[in-house]
C-alpha cells in the first residue's frame, strides 16, 4: 500500500513507454521536488519506486540520448 501522498498522486504514462504494453507511469509533483515516484502501469496497485530527482534526471538523459545498452 502506498503512503497517503502517493495514493492521492495523479499518475501519467511516460511518453517513452508503450511498446508491447510495457508502460511506465510517473507521478508528477506527487510528493516532493526531491523525489520522483514511478510504477508499472500494468500493476497500478503494486509497488512504486521512488527516485531522487538527480538520479531520475540522469536516467532520463540516458534514455533520450540512447545511452543505455539494449
Amino acid at each position: 500500500m502506498y503512503p497517503p501522498r502517493l495514493r492521492e498522486a495523479i499518475w501519467r504514462k511516460s511518453s517513452y513507454s508503450g511498446q508491447g504494453g510495457n508502460c511506465l507511469e510517473i507521478a508528477d509533483a506527487a510528493t516532493t521536488a526531491a523525489a520522483i515516484p514511478v510504477r508499472d502501469s500494468k500493476n497500478p496497485h503494486g509497488p512504486a519506486l521512488v527516485f531522487a530527482t538527480g538520479a531520475w534526471a540522469v536516467f532520463v538523459s540516458h534514455v533520450k540520448g540512447a545511452g543505455l545498452p539494449r
